[in-house]
């Protein structure tokens, strides 16, 4: 079967194509209208579709829109309640359920051809637990836990997947979401609501969750599947911050207190759906899921042996989801995920050719990886462009600011070249059979959803990447899946002696990760990055400003 899976009601619309089971192409919308997350999660643009990225995950396979067996659109409407009858305050969410009852229609106008009626409505959660359970290696009897802001008419669901059905066991209905309250803190903090709870995490941890007692007044698992999670009293906790106003410690305080509540209860929820499956795998999905200090504690203080996280498992990932459980229902076998890099991808040639037809500068080395180890080990910023672009928020080799992790002020370096605050973190990249001797957590890691103590040996060796509680968001590189990656991190540590090397996303703040040439070549030239490697050829920040049309007109100058 051809299913194209859809995302489209609230934010991060993306599209994704599945073909007899196989994940074909998966990627959001932000990446092409260069819309951070598409669009804001208002009433008012719940029409709006994923039409660049679905057009472009046909054309990847060669598909006309009446090829396509079945759409999958992950909402369905009929589930819905209004929203007073959820005791949610959102005066307009009708005009929500009135888009998506004609999103058959809206889709057939954005995809010439389509045929209305193959449309299907899958329930949100559903979408997201199938984003995992059929996307994990291994999971063919596994247990799966949703945690968003809210769906149709809940904001979990627990799950479980038992060859190629997946039995919904237990929702938590609205008002009651861990997701929605993470997300008024996230508010009252000054960060961008259903945009920044990243933020918040990272601010955790530089407080301690002395507000704890209060919190759990209101944020507490019941004991039967669900919690109770709503009506907290942010006000009376610490007074708000405004967006230009510097954070303080009663800030750092409630964030850790809302994030040691957030922990609590999920570890409640794990160990209720383990005493029902008592299946060895958890796999995770939702926005809640990104929450990479969570997911550690589950992974080591859970009852699972094994726990696996859809690396989009935002709403993004519900597209993919949607698809892969029709596929399921429809007779396919749902192969698992292979990797993030199912984006967009560009020939060595035709790189090429948009470097000239832009005029700048360049050279094409004997090898590119070797070329970016030296220069990481020169102390360079160096912005890596290499084959299909990650699916989801976390850049994974493929889109990537990289740096030296020896040298401490390369955190503060990297935060100042991305516009961003300097409590972030960045994250070290590390070849998978070499994490064990530095990083203690779950491994491997490859899509850095998980949070990992630092040896203490090796604190002062990579400062850049510890985080002030001692820790590191990690990812794994397999050098059989990730050859060129492997090879510039192998060189870097013949160079320097260190394993490990700074990777941050190539974006900066408040855009989306650059996904084509032209984007790339547009943050190179405004952001105090040294090099570009983008496939084989490398750009100098000093070529790239020289002036003279010598320069300019030279292209491809240097040959290794």
């Amino acid at each position: 079967m051809r299913i194209l899976g859809i995302n489209a009601l609230f934010h991060d619309p993306a599209a994704a194509l599945i073909i007899d089971g196989r994940t074909v192409a998966a990627a959001e919308e932000e990446r092409f209208s260069r819309r951070k997350h598409g669009k804001r999660p208002v009433p008012f643009s719940a029409w709006e579709l994923p039409e660049q990225a679905a057009a472009w995950c046909l054309k990847r396979a060669g598909l006309r829109p009446q090829d396509l067996d079945a759409v999958a659109y992950s909402f369905d409407p009929a589930l819905a309640r209004p929203a007073d009858e959820m005791g949610l305050d959102d005066p307009w969410d009708h005009l929500r359920l009135t888009y998506a009852r004609q999103a058959p229609g809206f889709l057939a106008s954005a995809l010439e051809g389509l045929d209305p009626d193959v449309v299907r409505f899958v329930p949100h959660h559903m979408a997201h637990a199938a984003s995992s359970a059929f996307a994990a290696e291994g999971a063919d009897t596994s247990s799966a836990l949703v945690l968003d802001g809210r769906g149709e008419r809940a904001s979990h669901l627990a799950a479980r997947r038992v060859h190629d059905r997946l039995e919904a066991l237990y929702a938590q209905e609205l008002p009651h979401s861990l997701g929605l309250v993470y997300e008024d803190l996230t508010a009252h903090l000054g960060f961008l609501r259903s945009s920044d709870e990243f933020k918040v995490m990272a601010l955790a941890s530089h407080g301690t969750p002395r507000m704890l007692a209060e919190l759990r007044r209101h944020v507490y698992p019941t004991g039967d599947g669900g919690f109770h999670a709503a009506g907290v009293p942010w006000h009376e906790l610490c007074a708000p911050r405004g967006p230009e106003e510097a954070w303080s410690q009663d800030h750092a305080d409630v964030a850790a207190s809302a994030q040691a509540v957030l922990e609590e209860t999920m570890l409640d929820l794990v160990r209720w759906l383990h005493g029902r499956t008592h299946d060895s795998l958890l796999t995770l999905a939702g926005g809640v899921a990104l929450n990479c200090v969570a997911n550690s504690r589950i992974a080591r203080e859970g009852p699972f042996s094994h726990v696996w996280v859809q690396p989009a498992a935002g709403d993004a990932g519900t597209a993919l989801g949607g698809a892969l459980l029709l596929a399921a229902r429809g007779g396919d076998q749902p192969e698992p995920m292979a990797g993030a890099d199912l984006g967009r991808d560009w020939s060595d040639a035709e790189l090429g050719a948009w470097l000239k037809t832009a005029a700048v500068p360049f050279e094409r080395p004997a090898d590119i990886a070797t070329t970016v180890a030296q220069a990481l080990a020169d102390n360079a910023v160096v912005a890596w462009f290499q084959g299909r672009s990650e699916y989801g928020p976390r850049a994974l080799g493929h889109r990537s600011l990289l740096a030296h992790p020896g040298h401490a002020g390369n955190l503060e370096r990297l935060n100042d070249v991305k516009g961003r605050e300097q409590f972030r973190p960045v994250a070290p990249m590390v070849l998978a059979d070499r994490a064990k001797e530095i990083f203690d957590g779950r491994l491997p890691s490859p899509y850095m959803l998980f949070v990992h103590d630092v040896a203490p040996q090796w604190r002062e060796r990579i400062p850049a990447v510890v985080h002030v509680d001692g820790t590191a968001r990690i990812q794994t590189v397999d050098r059989a899946a990730e050859p060129l990656v492997a090879r510039m991190l192998t060189e870097f540590e013949r160079l320097t002696g260190l394993p490990v090397v700074v990777n941050t996303s190539l974006n900066t703040a408040g855009r989306p990760m650059v996904d084509d040439p032209r984007d790339a070549l547009e943050c190179f030239g405004s952001s105090p990055v040294d090099l570009l490697a983008i496939g084989p050829y490398a750009i100098r920040r000093g070529d790239f400003f020289r002036s003279g049309d010598a320069a300019r007109d030279a292209g491809v100058r240097r040959e290794g």
